[in-house]
């Protein structure tokens, strides 16, 4: 974790290519240019908050809508064990990713050892899987109801009752924090085409009740609560907005919860980045920090949240209180 004194960052205003924020005007202009890739419902705008340390500042809100506007995503389950790549979606397996496709439903017995494994029909090699909104509901879950054990779950957009819109509420300057924090609660961040960058997905759950929940080859899918996001990042998220990239680190996908910035996975050059601490972050040349985001089959688009997070709302004109931790269920 960097020391408080010497707390220097990478945000949207110090990135070559963008004016010196030192103003809020100039601070809005960047994000503006920064999320016009996004479906922006409202914002943004200069808000004041309160950070998961209980830090009072001031923090930008936004919010989008989680569908991207330039692909449409899916698809996620095949339907026959004939079916190829083209499909389906992804999956994480020994820290890569691979195509679910029929052949890799038809054995998953013996990629995990179990033979309990059997999401199709032996005789006409029709794959099971969920198609309705009750269907994603008891599936995509963390108890899942047993009637879809070995299912292939996937949540489809069309089948949510409404449009799912989240607002982030990020702060402007990073603020240090005692410890570093998980990212399953406030997620990683916001992608600059407005998805969430979210915290790891629940594998060993998903995989406990014999299920599999594919992300598409963006490395996202849906749930009813946040919409579509993302649990990895690929080559997607490749066309950046167009700033200037900074030490040859590559233009920046993402804002963290604790307003660090999101780089890909590799250098501008290819080459992976060098002195990554636990959340996979580091200073560049010029001592500012920034993540980059980790390699795609990992499950962590971030290892952890070095500075204090902000909050992620679903009412629009909701105050972040970070600080504030929601009851158990």
């Amino acid at each position: 974790m960097i020391p408080k004194a010497t707390l220097l960052c990478a945000t949207l205003a110090t990135l070559p290519g963008y004016v010196i924020a030192d103003t809020n005007g100039d601070r809005l202009h960047d994000l503006n240019h920064f999320f016009e890739a996004a479906d922006v419902r409202a914002g943004p705008e200069i808000v004041d908050c309160t950070l998961s340390e209980g830090t009072e500042t001031t923090c930008f809100r936004i919010t989008v809508a989680a569908t991207p506007l330039t692909y449409t995503p899916g698809p996620w389950c095949p339907t026959h064990i004939d079916e190829g790549a083209e499909a389906g979606g992804i999956w994480f397996l020994d820290g890569e990713t691979v195509d679910v496709d029929g052949d890799f439903i038809s054995q998953l017995s013996e990629i995990y050892g179990d033979t309990n494994w059997k999401l199709y029909d032996p005789e006409t090699g029709d794959i099971r899987y969920t198609g309705t909104l009750e269907e994603c509901e008891a599936a995509a879950r963390p108890d899942v109801d047993p009637a879809y054990q070995n299912y292939c779950v996937q949540c489809l957009p069309e089948t949510l009752p409404e449009e799912a819109v989240v607002t982030y509420v990020v702060p402007l300057e990073p603020v240090a924090a005692s410890r570093t924090a998980p990212t399953n609660m406030s997620g990683s961040g916001v992608a600059y085409n407005g998805v969430r960058l979210d915290g790891p997905a629940p594998v060993d759950a998903i995989l406990g009740a014999y299920t599999i929940a594919p992300f598409d080859d963006c490395g996202g899918h849906v749930n009813p609560f946040v919409g579509y996001h993302y649990h990895a990042v690929t080559d997607c998220l490749d066309e950046a907005p167009d700033v200037a990239e900074a030490d040859n680190h590559g233009a920046p996908i993402g804002v963290a919860m604790d307003g660090f910035l999101i780089l890909p996975h590799l250098m501008g050059d290819g080459v992976a980045p060098e002195n990554l601490d636990q959340c996979n972050g580091h200073a560049g040349e010029d001592g500012s920090y920034h993540y980059h985001a980790g390699e795609a089959g990992s499950n962590a688009i971030l290892g952890c949240l070095t500075a204090q997070a902000g909050c992620t709302l679903d009412d629009p004109d909701g105050t972040c209180d970070a600080s504030v931790r929601p009851p158990r269920p």
